[in-house]
């Protein structure tokens, strides 16, 4: 068996299983044709156009393992149907937990206003008496959180919730409970009671825009919304509606829809928005261990043996 892995990566990916032929590749550029009879192709930061490449030109492909949590751009590429497509789920849940925490409490705690002050030498006195004046606006303690998304990297980050004091409820595809906290499965049941909406949605034709004009409608004007999901589950043009109208309180994305994000968009200047260009996640943790891991199931068992098979 011949698997094709990316030579350029900043963090370990040696890979020692007998009987594996292992070839490496340069991410942003298409595969070599000496690679190209590879059966197994592990992607990571590929270039859409590297992907689409190696569908085309990969025809002895027959497994991509990516090792974003996403598989979002695998699955667009266009691989055949007999192609498994298995995503990198859990490798980012330590990384993403804690950024999503950062934005959560930079934007709780007006992180954005005090920054904006500093660069102008303001000591901003009045966000002290705002906060005297409306603690409960200023804390996670008792605020309603809602975690739109709940899988694995909500297990990690339910709990750092909680333990600042907030009340954690999940939205998943089916109600009940989930690592320890309520799960229901529509955000209008829990929208217009929660203080703080966290998206940790997949990009899937179901999500396209799930973020909406309706949805934020539904959200109380103190609420905020962090995204560190995927960027096309946000209707942009509503978001910054929304913020500038006040309708919600304030907003934290670590992902658009569009990146790098066009020196246009009017998300660089919308009130009361803190941004970050997609780094939540980081580097795969533990990413040599679980490309062998899986590769020695595929042996054993085929696609039946993978972890984080995506249903396409």
């Amino acid at each position: 068996m011949k698997i094709l892995v990316p030579g350029n990566v900043p963090f370990d990916l040696t890979i020692d299983v007998p009987g594996v032929e292992v070839a490496r590749y340069v991410m942003r550029d298409p595969v070599p044709a000496e690679h190209a009879d590879a059966d197994a192709l592990v992607t990571w930061s590929s270039p859409q156009r590297v992907l689409e490449d190696a569908a085309r030109r990969m025809t002895r492909l027959r497994w991509v393992q990516t090792l974003n949590a996403g598989p979002d751009q695998a699955l667009a590429a266009g691989f055949g149907p007999e192609v498994v497509i298995s995503s990198g789920r859990s490798l980012h849940d330590t990384t993403v937990a804690e950024h999503t925490l950062a934005l959560v409490l930079a934007s709780v705690r007006r992180l954005d206003r005090t920054f904006a002050a500093q660069r102008e030498h303001v000591w901003d006195r009045d966000l002290g008496t705002e906060q005297a004046r409306d603690e409960a606006r200023f804390t996670l303690r008792g605020a309603r959180v809602t975690i739109w998304g709940f899988g694995s990297i909500a297990e990690v980050l339910a709990p750092l919730l909680a333990a600042l004091g907030a009340r954690v409820t999940g939205v998943a595809s089916s109600a009940g409970e989930r690592y320890g906290f309520p799960v229901v499965a529509s955000i209008d049941e829990v929208a217009p009671t929660t203080d703080l909406l966290i998206s940790l949605l997949p990009a899937t034709d179901a999500t396209h825009h799930a973020l909406d004009a309706r949805v934020l409608g539904l959200l109380p004007a103190h609420a905020r919304f962090v995204n560190v999901g995927r960027g096309a589950t946000v209707d942009e043009e509503a978001l910054v509606a929304a913020l500038r109208d006040g309708t919600i309180a304030g907003a934290a994305l670590d992902v658009t829809e569009t990146e790098p994000l066009p020196e246009a968009s009017p998300l660089w200047d919308a009130p009361h928005l803190v941004l970050t260009p997609h780094v939540a996640g980081g580097r795969p943790q533990g990413a040599a261990a679980f490309v062998t891991e899986q590769l020695k199931a595929w042996l054993a068992d085929g696609a039946d043996g993978l972890r984080n098979v995506v249903a396409r």
